[in-house]
């Protein structure tokens, strides 16, 4: 066995000696890429080039010390060009949307200091079907159903200990067994009802053991979970208002326009205002590893928005930077929301709960939690979340009652 080969490709290789059905597949390092060393790839490219398309799942030397779905998998055209679009698309990405799960599990998980440019991909045919992720849990095994490819409307991502097909609990059992310790193990099933092994990842280092109110509490509508394991959580929260963020940027914007010389704010004083926002954002995640977000306000109305993008038009040497300014943080929103695990807010939000972040192992002992109110109720719920002081910082609690409704109160 190759003990140079990082933890996918190896355990791959490993288990398709054994004859278990892995898709053919070929690993590209870095080291290729950069001495654009693609003879091999491109024999393996010609043998596949039946779907017009493959799957380049990233491979990075030390992907094994970061939670799955870290790294991206992306379907491309099964050309030399699409593979090297992919690999700088994954790159781009680590850089970018996964920046800041990359550095919360640098701090919180120990995960190590890692050089992008090392990233490599693993290489295989695309298969159509259903993904399947399963893991032992206790003494049971559990199956986590999403992204069926084959129906034009998607399912809900599911949890069950009773597969569709009995031979994904045989087969997990005989790879477990083979490989010698706990493993998290993707499969894909084929629209003809084909199981391929496409990931293995040693999962024996993580622990799955199993995990006062105050008066001043709010019921809410409903809560989204795909795993149903405790009816009561804690967690610092951040609360989010946007309508605030947007009209405080729209101020400074009118003192910029109407201020007399001398005291008229500069662009940067501005510009100040989003960075600070963002800063806090990634302040807040790097200080607490699990945390929820209360959204008073995660999305205001396209008019706020446009508004404050367009205040400083008449000034076209620095409209620019702030309309940039403005587009970055929404992603920069998107990114803290999320790496939190829970989410409170109206309807019209939810946390994606889809692979690896519905049930992957990391969320055997910290499930997702999507608590909302029903949008007809938002500004009744906003001014009573005001009312009781709800704020950054805080601890909160939630409860679910007999009725599967849940109760929030600070601790």
């Amino acid at each position: 066995m190759d003990t140079k080969l990082p933890e996918k490709a190896r355990l791959l290789k490993q288990l398709r000696k054994e004859h278990f059905n892995i898709p053919d597949f070929i690993y590209v390092s870095a080291g290729d890429f950069k001495s654009e060393n693609f003879e091999a790839l491109e024999v393996f490219l010609k043998n596949h080039r039946e779907s017009f398309k493959v799957i380049a799942r990233s491979e990075h030397p030390h992907e094994e010390f970061f939670k799955g779905g870290t790294f991206d998998s992306l379907e491309t055209y099964a050309d030399l060009a699409g593979i090297q679009y992919a690999r700088k698309k994954i790159i781009n990405l680590a850089q970018t949307a996964k920046q800041l799960t990359i550095k919360r599990q640098q701090k919180f998980n120990n995960a190590p200091e890692i050089d992008l440019a090392d990233m490599g991909v693993i290489v295989m045919p695309f298969i159509n079907g259903t993904s399947v992720m399963a893991k032992m849990i206790g003494d049971h095994w559990e199956f986590g159903y999403c992204r069926d490819r084959s129906h034009k409307v998607l399912r809900e991502p599911y949890i069950t200990n009773t597969p569709h097909d009995r031979n994904l609990i045989d087969l997990s059992e005989k790879i477990q067994q083979h490989l010698g310790h706990r493993c998290e193990i993707e499969y894909v099933v084929s629209e003809e009802g084909e199981i391929y092994v496409v990931q293995a990842k040693d999962i024996s280092h993580i622990e799955t053991l199993e995990q006062k109110e105050s008066d001043r509490s709010i019921k809410l509508d409903g809560l989204r979970r795909v795993r149903i394991r405790r009816s009561h959580r804690e967690r610092p929260v951040y609360v989010m208002d946007n309508k605030a963020f947007y009209l405080k940027v729209i101020g400074k914007c009118e003192d910029f326009i109407l201020g007399k010389a001398g005291s008229r704010p500069a662009i940067d004083d501005i510009l100040d205002i989003v960075r600070q926002y963002q800063a806090d954002l990634e302040e807040f995640s790097l200080t607490h590893h699990r945390f929820c977000v209360l959204g008073l306000s995660i999305q205001e109305p396209e008019e706020l928005y446009q508004i404050a993008n367009h205040y400083l038009d008449d000034f076209p040497e620095h409209q620019p930077l702030l309309s940039k300014a403005l587009h970055d943080n929404l992603y920069k929103i998107d990114y803290f929301l999320s790496e939190s695990d829970t989410l409170i807010a109206k309807d019209k939000f939810r946390l994606n709960m889809c692979g690896h972040d519905a049930y992957g192992i990391d969320t055997v002992r910290n499930p997702l939690w999507s608590v909302y109110w029903y949008m007809d109720k938002h500004e009744m719920m906003v001014k009573e979340f005001r009312r009781l002081g709800f704020k950054t910082g805080d601890t909160i609690g939630i409860e679910i009652d007999a009725d599967d409704k849940p109760v929030v109160y600070r601790l």
